[in-house]
């Protein structure tokens, strides 16, 4: 192979450590939340099987709290997070016909940031005592009175450390889709799910922050005793809350928003049709982002704000049920009249779209103030969030997997056992939750680790637990698929679907290093589908066969992200837990250590003088148009 200077080339473990390139980083990414998505989907299941019957004793009072917290905030940064930025790492990047990502180290970076915080949240578990204070970390609960020891403190650090990894990922895309898109792919050309990761990454820029700040300050709070949050020395508790919140809101439509994507290409391609109302879509998408920063303390209506903020509140987050039900409706007017494939990727985009509704309308009646002061902390907002985040979000990724996994891996999973998945998932989640809006409306406080016989709750938390179980068979239905296909030739072909509409449907499954070959010429809105429609096979090129330059592979954001995990391990125990060395605190030390790999790989990086390689066109092969 010829290059631009010699690089050196990686297999096996190392080829994963040091990768640049945005496809297998995809598959980190999945790697990572699948197995945080189990973790926290084995401790819902232990929630449950706490309060199937009532007086239950399977798990203890402090033991539940972990277990609830855990599972939250699991399943939201570690989980749903990375399986999205999964999805925008594979495929953004072959919708807009780039060959990479904008920033190739960056994204590792990312990726090994958010992994090594995750991981530090999760040595909790194993040091003693997890965080117990809920996913929200409210004051003064999260503070040193009320929750001492270091669960929080793991909380605080890992979230932060994990935080940087998605933030930086948000620029990284906004970068990429802003000057990365090939030549004639005008932003109203663009496929919908590059709209929303668009959409998305402006999201996680704008909120991620104010997570950072609130994090730092409560982290203040906890190990150099400060008192942003604590009121008997003039903090303020609902700081926090505001705080929180003014993250937490926009991170509900940074989760939703890319799952609204995924429905939109896959409706689309399964009816044969194309997106019904293209331009409404984007706009309601950008109006989603917008309003979404304008509603947060819907949250708080009980806090005491007053009427007027209330009022206010209130009013905003009506608004946002109206380009939500834009994009409702032209879903449904996209299958409208269209010739309807019902493969796994489509029964989950179609289970998505009532579903969604449903948590949709329990969102405006949560949305009435006065009406919130009953539903406040009961049972009916934990089915609401469930109803959306389980119902929209997850739906729209297990329908986006099954979707584009020939794409990433060459292999097509198994139709058969993908219904399987849908219908045990799809039945067993409305079992869980549908349920629990009763339950609220009966009086069952959310939160609480065990309730008293006659009060009308037994049967419901009983069908809640089956159902619960019923959703984990179908995790392990998709499991036992990824299984089996993985033992298969890589034969997908480029478009498996045959109505593939998107430009990543051009070029082989799994798609070569550069992606593209040449860059294709854009002519019109579903790219891929307006050459078809003409009557050709593929795209036409926008540049002459040509050498392609590449990113090197590199260690560095490994063990730049290692470098933190070791400074947020020696933090969490500077209080003389580990005694002093020299009159120096040894997780000072530890701390400093680690700050040092850190900046020594920073210096690194800025140092040498990185030119990348270059692939000659006899070393390339199926990378999309030939002219």
């Amino acid at each position: 192979m010829a290059h631009g200077h010699a690089v050196k080339r990686h297999t096996g473990l190392m080829d994963w450590l040091t990768t640049v390139d945005h496809k297998k980083i995809g598959i980190l990414y999945l790697i990572a939340g699948g197995f945080f998505f189990l973790v926290g989907g084995l401790e819902a299941l232990l929630i449950r099987i706490q309060l199937w019957k009532p007086l239950n004793d399977f798990v203890g009072a402090d033991t539940y709290n972990e277990l609830l917290t855990m599972h939250g905030t699991t399943m939201i940064f570690l989980a749903a997070m990375p399986m999205l930025f999964a999805l925008m790492n594979a495929i953004v990047p072959l919708q807009i016909g780039a060959r990479d990502v904008a920033f190739p180290f960056v994204n590792a970076l990312g990726f090994w940031t958010f992994f090594f915080g995750a991981v530090l949240l999760n040595v909790s578990w194993f040091a003693g005592s997890a965080p117990e204070a809920g996913w929200t970390a409210y004051a003064p609960l999260a503070g040193t009175t009320y929750s001492p020891g270091h669960g929080m403190d793991y909380y605080v650090i890992g979230l932060q450390i994990a935080g940087i990894g998605t933030l930086i990922g948000g620029i990284n895309f906004l970068v990429t889709i802003i000057n990365m898109r090939a030549p004639g792919m005008t932003f109203m050309r663009m496929p919908m799910f590059t709209w929303a990761s668009f959409i998305t990454s402006a999201l996680i820029l704008f909120a991620f922050p104010a997570l950072t700040v609130g994090l730092a300050a409560l982290m203040f709070d906890r190990i150099f005793d400060a008192n942003f949050f604590d009121p008997s020395g003039g903090g303020n508790s609902v700081l926090w809350e505001h705080i929180f919140w003014i993250f937490g809101h926009p991170e509900v439509y940074i989760l939703i928003l890319p799952a609204f994507g995924v429905i939109s290409d896959v409706i689309s391609t399964f009816s044969r049709k194309r997106l019904f109302g293209y331009s409404s879509m984007v706009f309601a998408t950008i109006l989603i982002g917008f309003l979404g920063f304008m509603v947060w303390a819907h949250h708080m209506f009980t806090t005491g704000l007053g009427p007027i903020a209330n009022s206010l509140f209130s009013i905003a987050t009506m608004l946002i049920a109206v380009p939500t039900g834009i994009k409702i409706f032209n879903w449904l007017f996209t299958m409208w009249g269209g010739s309807i494939k019902f493969t796994t990727a489509n029964l989950f985009a179609v289970g998505f779209i009532p579903t969604f509704v449903m948590g949709g309308v329990t969102g405006v009646m949560l949305a009435a103030a006065p009406a919130d002061f009953q539903y406040h902390d009961s049972y009916f907002v934990v089915a609401h969030f469930h109803y959306v985040i389980v119902g929209g979000l997850i739906l729209g990724i297990f329908s986006g997997l099954h979707y584009w996994w020939p794409k990433m891996f060459g292999r097509m999973l198994n139709e058969t056992i993908g219904k399987l998945t849908f219908w045990t998932f799809f039945i067993g989640f409305h079992m869980t939750f549908f349920v629990q809006h009763f339950l609220g409306l009966l009086g069952m406080p959310r939160r609480i680790w065990t309730y008293l016989d006659g009060l009308g709750f037994n049967e419901m938390n009983l069908i809640s637990t089956i159902g619960a179980i019923l959703m984990g068979f179908g995790t392990i239905f998709f499991l036992l698929n990824v299984t089996i296909t993985a033992f298969k030739p890589k034969n997908a072909v480029n478009d498996p679907w045959e109505d593939g509409r998107t430009l990543e449907w051009t070029i082989s499954s799994p798609p070569p290093e550069y992606n593209f070959q040449q860059t294709p010429l854009v002519r019109g809105y579903d790219a891929f589908w307006k050459e078809k429609m003409e009557g050709k096979k593929g795209m036409t090129p926008a540049e002459p066969i040509g050498s392609i330059h590449m990113p090197s592979p590199s260690i560095l954001p490994f063990f730049m992200s290692l470098g933190l995990f070791i400074t947020g391990f020696g933090l969490l125990y500077s209080d003389g837990t580990w005694g002093s060395v020299g009159g120096i605190d040894t997780g000072y030390i530890i701390g400093a250590a680690g700050l040092l790999v850190t900046f020594t790989c920073m210096i690194l990086r800025s140092l040498y003088d990185d030119h990348g390689f270059h692939i000659e066109p006899e070393d390339q092969h199926d990378g999309g148009v030939k002219a």
